[in-house]
């Protein structure tokens, strides 16, 4: 995943307009639509960094869950009063069930089969508490993505640049991204390179995992960032 770009993750994103404090204002207005439950306890599965830590502790009591350790480092150092765990979304168990559970920034489709989608599902809604909320947000439907493109993002800070440039290619229902990482600050420049692999999967196969769940089943189309978000209600 992010192993060799986790220092630079911040930069590349906040220069490709990622606004956290405004997914982070979205998503707590879809809780507040659809919890039931009293509480305000929060898995944040996938969490990265934190990204989205900082802007809701206030409201929330916040636990974060990652497959990543370098990721999972810098949220340690960044908010050392929550408690972390590193663990994969499709097979975690916790001993504890949350208010809130949440898989942001499209991290579902780490789940790269349609089995495992259905896996993780069923392992996230399993930590929701009655009257609670299960929140996904999906990576690009199928029928969305475009294959064989080209992209590119640039940051240009005072001492450090980034250009990031990948390809897209389809192998069956998985979208391949390869990022190419040129890095340049005081001491260098250096070349990184990473392979993202994420399941591509339709809104109805999505909607199918959650129903399986026995969860109430609800889609939201515009979402944080206008790929929409899935929700369960336990």
């Amino acid at each position: 995943m992010f192993t060799k770009s986790a220092m630079i993750y911040d930069a590349v994103f906040a220069a490709k307009g990622k606004d956290w404090a405004d997914e982070a204002r979205k998503l707590s207005a879809v809780v507040k639509r659809h919890k039931r439950s009293a509480g305000n306890t929060m898995l944040d599965v996938a969490c990265g960094n934190g990204g989205h830590v900082g802007y809701l502790t206030k409201e929330f009591a916040i636990t974060g869950l990652d497959l990543d350790p370098g990721m999972l480092k810098l949220a340690e150092e960044r908010f050392p009063k929550i408690p972390f765990h590193c663990a994969s979304m499709v097979d975690f168990k916790l001993d504890k069930k949350f208010d809130i559970v949440m898989c942001l920034t499209s991290a579902i489709g780490y789940a790269k089969t349609l089995e495992s989608m259905r896996q993780a599902v069923k392992t996230m809604s399993d930590h929701v508490l009655p009257g609670g909320v299960l929140l996904i947000e999906p990576w690009i439907d199928m029928k969305e993505y475009k294959p064989h493109t080209v992209h590119a993002s640039y940051v240009d800070q005072p001492d450090l640049k980034v250009a990031r440039i990948n390809t897209n290619v389809l192998r069956g229902n998985v979208s391949v991204l390869e990022f190419h990482y040129l890095v340049g600050t005081p001491d260098g420049v250096e070349h990184l390179t990473e392979l993202h692999e994420l399941g591509l999967y339709s809104h109805e196969e999505y909607l199918a995992a959650f129903k399986a769940t026995g969860m109430e089943t609800r889609y939201e189309k515009e979402g944080l960032i206008g790929r929409g978000i899935f929700i369960g209600i336990r």
